[in-house]
């Protein structure tokens, strides 16, 4: 673990230089771990000098943090303020994608660097912003950096400094001890986070386990057995109660696959809404059943009982008024923002319902008439089309959302209800007209329900792909392979915000349709 760097430059004045770079996003403790590297270096004879440079935006880009040391006799030497391709004895990443993104840029190579990741993710923007799943391959970067680096340390140090009540600039502090990357002993690491004089013991515990965790590895944790599925706790009248369990039970006598999705997706539904309407799923889902099979598997019912239901769980200003006023979400936030008891948390909701959504909580009818109505649809664009910024912590705003919220009585009444309606007899129907002459095209029709999500635009996105996807398999629907077809373009849809993947396997189907 102590070997020495080897550093190939034609100049024998740069020879004694070590240059370290540190690739973190907000809230790991970059300037933390520069500061204790920095502090360390000259505590130990060491000319030090520290750079950074900022990150766009959160998970848009890391902030670059750059230390070059030089033992101090011999005059003052001049640093470099930016780290450069092919010239980084010491890369550390404190996130998986980071490593990636190091190799990329050049600052890793096979005959220098020390490379020091945490193989934990915190997902940048543009993997979030994929309608599927647009999480990069952790696999990838394991392997490259196993190529491109002289050595290579990997753990979930983000894990080990938390079991120890710490942040991960701790525990890569000690594994930058533990790679001997640096001339120091263990020892002065430690000082130097005796000397910052903040959270010493929580820090210098997630040192020796980092350290520990580079020496023999993190001691992967055995597999949680699967456990059973817990029934749902409810409470309320004797009498709503008793209906409860009747349709639970009902949804438990499904076939074993189907019940596995059709009890949670009973819990989302009669939460949406009510009993009537958990009354309304089970009803549906039977009507699917009957055209299924056991020696299939249970494929159609089982996706039906999951897509059905998210279905009927659409997000309207209802719903996203209730989410935002339920006592579990404030307690997430207190959670997450680590806000101690007795301490004031103010908090700003972003309420942004379009023309769209006005005229969709009015009633069926009238809804219909006003976007038929361009005159009207714009007049709603002006009066809503701003944004609101409500403080959920006041009365007024909390009241006003906790009132929307509680508006489920009415929702049956709108538009919007009736166009959900109309939409999912459609595409049930649409479903079930492949099941005879092709079963599986007929299980990936009903799959495709999952890109219609989200509120307001992602919603009208959702639908706009969801409807041409399932014209694309109209063409493809009397081929052997159409289940195959069906699948290739929901995962082209997924793939980006603007369809530009599926533009281009439509455009491959109609080559040859």
């Amino acid at each position: 673990m102590n070997a020495p760097l080897s550093h190939k430059t034609p100049d024998a004045r740069l020879q004694g230089i070590i240059k370290l770079a540190i690739l973190a996003v907000g809230g790991q403790g970059g300037g933390v771990l520069t500061n204790w590297i920095e502090d360390l270096a000259r505590a130990n004879g060491y000319a030090a000098q520290a750079t950074s440079v900022a990150g766009v935006a959160q998970r848009t880009g890391a902030t670059v943090y750059y230390i070059e040391m030089a033992p101090a006799a011999g005059g003052v030497p001049i640093f470099s303020l930016m780290p450069a391709a092919g010239d980084v004895d010491v890369m550390i990443a404190a996130e998986m994608m980071e490593a990636g993104r190091s190799i990329m840029r050049g600052f890793v190579t096979p005959d220098r660097t020390t490379l020091i990741a945490s193989t934990h993710r915190s997902l940048a923007v543009s993997e979030k912003m994929v309608p599927g799943n647009g999480i990069a391959s952790a696999d990838e970067v394991m392997a490259a950096a196993e190529i491109a680096a002289r050595r290579f340390i990997a753990a979930n140090f983000d894990q080990v400094a938390v079991k120890q009540g710490s942040v991960i600039s701790a525990s890569i502090f000690g594994a930058l001890a533990a790679s001997g990357a640096l001339p120091f002993p263990r020892s002065a690491f430690e000082d130097a986070i005796r000397a910052g004089g903040k959270g010493v013991e929580a820090s210098l515990r997630a040192f020796n386990a980092g350290f520990d965790a580079a020496v023999n590895g993190v001691q992967s944790e055995a597999a949680p057995a699967p456990k059973p599925m817990a029934k749902a706790a409810v409470s309320g009248p004797a009498r709503l109660k008793t209906e409860w369990d009747r349709l639970a039970a009902r949804a438990a006598a499904l076939p074993g696959p189907v019940a596995e999705m059709a009890l949670p997706g009973l819990e989302k539904v009669v939460d949406f809404q009510d009993l009537a309407y958990g009354t309304e799923y089970l009803d549906r889902l039977d009507k699917v059943l009957a055209q299924d099979r056991a020696e299939n598997g249970w494929a159609l019912g089982r996706e039906a009982a999951k897509y059905i239901a998210n279905a009927l769980c659409y997000d309207d200003i209802i719903r996203v008024a209730d989410r935002k006023t339920r006592a579990a979400r404030f307690a997430r936030i207190k959670g997450e923002m680590k806000v101690k008891d007795g301490t004031l948390m103010q908090l700003t909701e972003y309420f942004h319902p379009q023309a769209a959504e006005i005229s969709g909580m009015m009633p069926a009818a009238m809804g219909a008439r006003w976007q038929a109505d361009p005159a009207k649809m714009a007049r709603l664009t002006r009066w809503f089309d701003k944004g609101r910024r409500l403080r959920s912590d006041s009365l007024t705003a909390y009241v006003m959302l906790y009132v929307l919220g509680g508006m489920k009585g009415w929702r049956r009444k709108t538009l919007r209800h009736q166009q959900e309606q109309t939409h999912l007899h459609r595409w049930l129907e649409t479903a079930l007209s492949y099941r005879a002459a092709n079963y599986d095209l007929a299980v990936e029709v009903l799959r495709c329900r999952r890109l219609v999500k989200g509120y307001s635009d992602t919603h009208s996105r959702g639908l706009s792909k969801f409807d041409r996807v399932l014209d694309g398999i109209a063409l493809v629907a009397n081929r052997a392979d159409a289940a195959d077809w069906a699948r290739r373009l929901r995962e082209a849809a997924l793939k980006d915000e603007d369809g530009t993947d599926l533009d281009g396997a439509i455009q491959t189907i109609r080559s040859f349709a």
